[in-house]
């Protein structure tokens, strides 16, 4: 009982929107990448990378906002820099995002190590952090406020570049350009578009928003960086992607399903359960809702399929009492 209303708390909903905060900026990542056609999974890897960024920087200038900005370069650049080795080089997009996520790892270890002298995190230089922010008219309302109020910027920021999404891609040229290359970039080039500019922007502001959950990460939740302290969020963020079905919204729900596994752990884990039990729940949760994403999705084309069949054997029975009509 106890436990129960451990999830019937304020605390719990609240928690449950801070911890998908990373999950939403992944899963818009992979969107975005995705609707181009390129599949990418160096999204946890940039956001280690930015997240290392932004603290550095900020560390180093004790200016917040040139960290902000070299963390979503870095993100950028990490984009496009997968894209390069894919689309100009004609790489396979699985093992380069396999290869840059292999260097990356190293990478940050060997970073941090040089510019802290520690291989664990950066606590032995002091950080700059993205302060939270408490909206005036929200947080006096009683239980609302207490759930809405009060979270980092990049939260809010988060929220809103999921409708920020949905008009680039559905609104605007740009969203329309880069899903036309996704769909068919054969069909895209024969009425003048580029497809590798395209996809290379696509990359390009995939590497930005999976920059932006990094930094959260290091910068918002935490004023710290801690090796591998991602956790395998930007793959649950293409999982969330996957759930939503190239939708911002539905990604966004995903997100928060995923988040609030990651919150019921939160609070198993202070109820003393068993560590390892509750460091998989997400991950289980993860993997259910994928193998019922593509259960769904089967039974969606195998109906399909057969209601094309159908139309197919009317429009032949159709054809064939035509032609013997003609005849006679």
């Amino acid at each position: 009982m106890d436990i129960l209303q451990n999830f019937l708390t304020t605390g719990f909903f609240y928690t449950i929107i801070r911890v998908s905060t990373p999950l939403i900026f992944a899963s818009l990542s992979s969107l975005i990448a995705r609707k181009g056609g390129v599949t990418n999974i160096t999204i946890d890897s940039t956001m280690i990378m930015s997240a290392l960024t932004g603290v550095l920087v900020s560390a180093y200038t004790k200016n917040i906002w040139l960290a902000l900005v070299c963390g979503m370069a870095v993100g950028v650049v990490m984009g496009i820099f997968m894209g390069y080795f894919h689309i100009m080089m004609n790489t396979n997009m699985i093992l380069t995002g396999v290869a840059i996520n292999t260097f990356t790892s190293g990478a940050a270890v060997m970073i941090l190590y040089a510019f802290t002298g520690d291989k664990g995190s950066s606590s032995m230089v002091k950080s700059m952090g993205v302060p939270g922010i408490d909206i005036p008219v929200i947080r006096s309302i009683p239980v609302l406020g207490d759930i809405v109020s009060g979270h980092n910027v990049f939260t809010y920021v988060a929220f809103i570049l999921v409708i920020v999404v949905w008009f680039l891609m559905y609104r605007m040229p740009l969203g329309l350009r880069i899903r036309a290359v996704g769909e068919n970039s054969s069909a895209a080039r024969s009425v003048g578009e580029n497809p590798t500019k395209v996809k290379l922007i696509a990359l390009g502001l995939s590497g930005l928003f999976a920059s932006l959950g990094g930094m959260y990460l290091s910068m918002g939740n935490m004023q710290v960086f801690i090796v591998n302290m991602t956790a395998g969020r930007g793959f649950i963020g293409v999982a969330a992607d996957a759930m939503g079905r190239g939708n911002p919204i539905g990604a966004m729900i995903a997100s928060l399903l995923f988040g609030s596994a990651n919150a019921v752990a939160n609070v198993l884990q202070i109820n003393s359960f068993s560590s390892d039990v509750v460091m998989a729940i997400p991950y289980v949760v993860s993997i259910a809702g994928i193998i019922i994403y593509s259960a769904h999705e089967q039974q969606v084309k195998e109906k399909r399929i057969r209601k094309e069949m159908k139309e197919a054997e009317r429009e032949e029975k159709t054809y064939g009492k035509n032609s013997g009509n003609h005849r006679l």
